[in-house]
C-alpha cells in the first residue's frame, strides 16, 4: 500500500464553523467520474467555511483513475497494489485519517455531497449520522430483498433504520475503530458498521436526503447482493447481539423437541433420533449464545475501562 500525502488545503475565511473531519472516498475505475466529484466536493466545502482533508483510496483501478488522482495535489492518496473491495478501502482511509470524524461517501458523485457541512453538525447529538436516500427507484427484487434484510436488521438492533448501506455518512473514528477487525472488506461495511454501533448503543441519526441522478448503474448480481447482506447479519448478530440473535433459534429447536417428546409419549414409542438432536441442538445452541454473550459484555467492559 503506498500514501501519498496532500498539500495544504486553503479554506475561505478564517472561521471554522464546523468540526474538522476528514473524508475518505473508495474510487475503483471512477476516471470519468473522480476530477468532477473531487472539485465539487471541493467547492461545497470551502463554501461551508470546512477544516478537512480530503483522503482517496484507488483500490487498483485498471483504468485512468490511478493518474488522475496523482494530479491532486491537494489530496492524501492511498494505492491498494491489488483489489482489496470497498470496505478494505473504507478503513485504510480511515487508518491515515488525522481528524476525530470520518466523512464517507463516494466517487460517482451520486451522494448530494453538499449536504455534508450539515451532517457534520449534527455530531454534536450523535456517534453517528447517515442519509438516509429517498426518492431512489429499485427494481421490484431489490425492493423486496432490502425491505426484508432491513426489518431483520431493525429486529437484531432494536432500532429503526431507514437506509441499510447509505454510503454518505459521518461517524467518529474513535467508535468505528473498535469494530474494524470485525467490519467486511466487501461492499457490505457500511451495513455492518451501522448494525455495530445500533447492537452497542451507540447514537446513530439518519438524515433523509435526495440523491443525485447516477450517471451509470452498477451492475450487481441481486442474489449475490442478498447472500451477502444475509451473511453480514447472521456475523453481525452473532458477533454483538448474541442472545438476541442464537436464542430464539434454540427456542425453536426446543419446542421442536417438546412436540415430538409428546407425541412418542402418546403413542408409547422410543425416543427417535429425531426427538435426541432437537433437545441437544438446542442445549448447546442455548448454551452457546449465553456464552457468547457474556464475551460479548466482557469485551464492552473492557473497553470501556480503555477509554
Amino acid at each position: 500500500m503506498r500514501i501519498r500525502d496532500a498539500c495544504p488545503i486553503q479554506t475561505q475565511g478564517s472561521e471554522i464553523d464546523y468540526p474538522a473531519f476528514s473524508v475518505v472516498i473508495p474510487a475503483y475505475n471512477k476516471e470519468n467520474m473522480i476530477v468532477f466529484t473531487l472539485n465539487s466536493l471541493r467547492d461545497y466545502l470551502n463554501r461551508g467555511n470546512c477544516e478537512y482533508e480530503i483522503i482517496v483510496v484507488n483500490d487498483a483501478s485498471s483504468d485512468g483513475t490511478g493518474d488522475l488522482l496523482r494530479s491532486q495535489l491537494d489530496i492524501k492518496v492511498i494505492e491498494h497494489q491489488r483489489r482489496l473491495g470497498y470496505g478494505a478501502a473504507v478503513k485504510s482511509g480511515i487508518s491515515q485519517a488525522k481528524y476525530p470524524l470520518i466523512v464517507t461517501t463516494d466517487a460517482d458523485g451520486t451522494y448530494p455531497n453538499e449536504k455534508i457541512p450539515q451532517l457534520v453538525s449534527l455530531m454534536l447529538q450523535a456517534d453517528m449520522v447517515a442519509a438516509a436516500r429517498v426518492g431512489m427507484k429499485y427494481s421490484k427484487f431489490h425492493q423486496i430483498s432490502n425491505s426484508c434484510l432491513t426489518h431483520f436488521a431493525e429486529w437484531l438492533t432494536m432500532s429503526s433504520i431507514p437506509d441499510l448501506n447509505s454510503c454518505l455518512r459521518v461517524f467518529r473514528k474513535d467508535v468505528v475503530e473498535q469494530f474494524l477487525n470485525a467490519l467486511p472488506n466487501t461492499n457490505s461495511f457500511d451495513t455492518a458498521t451501522a448494525l455495530a454501533m445500533l447492537s452497542n448503543n451507540y447514537v446513530v441519526r439518519y438524515e433523509p436526503i435526495y440523491c443525485h441522478y447516477k450517471v451509470k448503474q452498477a451492475k450487481v448480481n441481486p442474489i449475490e447482493a442478498a447472500l451477502e447482506f444475509v451473511q453480514i447479519i447472521i456475523h453481525i448478530g452473532i458477533y454483538f447481539a448474541p442472545l438476541r440473535f442464537l436464542l430464539p433459534i434454540a427456542s425453536v429447536l426446543f419446542g421442536g423437541f417438546i412436540l415430538t417428546l409428546i407425541q412418542e409419549i402418546i403413542s408409547h414409542q422410543n425416543l427417535s433420533q429425531l426427538t435426541l438432536l432437537l433437545f441437544f441442538s438446542s442445549m448447546q445452541l442455548g448454551s452457546f449464545a449465553f456464552i457468547a454473550d457474556m464475551i460479548c459484555k466482557n469485551n464492552k467492559i473492557k473497553q470501556q475501562s480503555r477509554n
